[in-house]
């Protein structure tokens, strides 16, 4: 259903004066740089990293909030980037997004039921029985029940969740074939996170949506998404099924990532992250292998060459030292 290649996106960084009057040079920020993978329909795929990776700049660029420098998106086969120059309506009633924030993504001086219905009077209906019918229902698909209950409030009267819902209810009510879900429940309480992960597996199953699950949070991944891919630094180090990347991590990156996943039963501790420092500064990125700074396994290789992704079938990573089914 989605095919990206080499999608990406850089910001120049202008100089102050006082920089520039010392000769400093413009830099350029490589915020996605290269970016490649594919999702199925009814797939979902978790896009990982952290903060500074790269991973909302790609959903705003897949939805069309942000224009690429350079790459390609398709959607059923059809240049995306092209139709939404061509036909934004067209091109929305197939990509959506749920955002990261319930609290400032939706319109305050709104009540519940002009939230949802907004996208449908932005594709040219007229308010009217249909669209409260199609409001109403999809509220409920939203587990905001009964519906009537919501209709006549505003954002404010309604908890963090239950915004979100909202949120989700204005994004599938144009029955999109893409869904990009940008950290959704990173702002909720641990007790509501649940519930909405739920409600996106179940709409996945229903309808057949392709799912972006964007999160930098490993620990729900494997309830939610088929396939994984991690990015660091503006691309993807490591690409594959969920459950064989979280139990065996071929990337250094990736192992970091999974040590650091808190465990369940009481007692029990993973060892610690095997990584170094801080993520670098996107407008400095290092020679060869973008992860050799902070990796303990760094060789003359990765100070010099940039890894290509390798791997056998659908598992790939970016890493000189993987073997299969685990770094070396």
């Amino acid at each position: 259903m989605i095919e990206v290649r080499g999608l990406e996106r850089h910001y120049t960084l202008h100089a102050g004066l006082m920089d520039r009057l010392r000769g400093a040079r413009q830099q350029r920020l490589r915020a996605v740089d290269g970016v490649s993978f594919d999702i199925g329909q009814g797939e979902v795929l978790g896009l990982v990293g952290e903060s500074g990776c790269g991973k909302s700049t790609t959903g705003r660029l897949l939805v069309g909030l942000e224009d690429p420098g350079n790459g390609s998106v398709s959607i059923g086969g059809e240049d995306a980037i092209a139709l939404r120059q061509r036909d934004r309506k067209a091109f929305h009633r197939r990509v959506q997004m749920v955002f990261q924030d319930p609290y400032g993504s939706l319109n305050p001086h709104l009540t519940i039921a002009e939230i949802v219905a907004r996208p449908l009077i932005y594709q040219g209906h007229k308010r009217g029985p249909d669209v409260d019918q199609k409001v109403r229902l999809v509220l409920e698909q939203a587990g905001l029940t009964p519906a009537d209950q919501y209709l006549d409030r505003y954002p404010h009267q309604i908890s963090g969740g239950q915004r979100q819902r909202v949120g989700i209810a204005r994004a599938i009510v144009l029955d999109p074939s893409v869904l990009i879900a940008d950290e959704p429940i990173s702002m909720l309480d641990v007790s509501i996170k649940w519930g909405i992960i739920r409600l996106l597996k179940r709409l996945v199953a229903e309808r057949g949506i392709s799912l972006l699950y964007i999160t930098h949070d490993l620990a729900t991944v494997g309830a939610i998404c088929d396939r994984i891919a991690i990015m660091y630094l503006g691309r993807i180090v490591e690409i594959g099924p969920v459950d064989q990347v979280l139990a065996a991590p071929r990337h250094p990156y990736t192992a970091a990532l999974v040590s650091a996943i808190p465990v369940a039963s009481p007692g029990k501790r993973r060892a610690p992250p095997d990584i170094l420092g801080s993520i670098p500064d996107a407008a400095d990125i290092p020679p060869g292998c973008r992860f050799g700074p902070r990796c303990p396994r760094t060789t003359d290789l990765c100070r010099a060459v940039d890894p290509d992704m390798t791997g056998a079938g659908d598992w790939g990573a970016a890493c000189h030292h993987q073997r299969s089914g685990a770094v070396a």
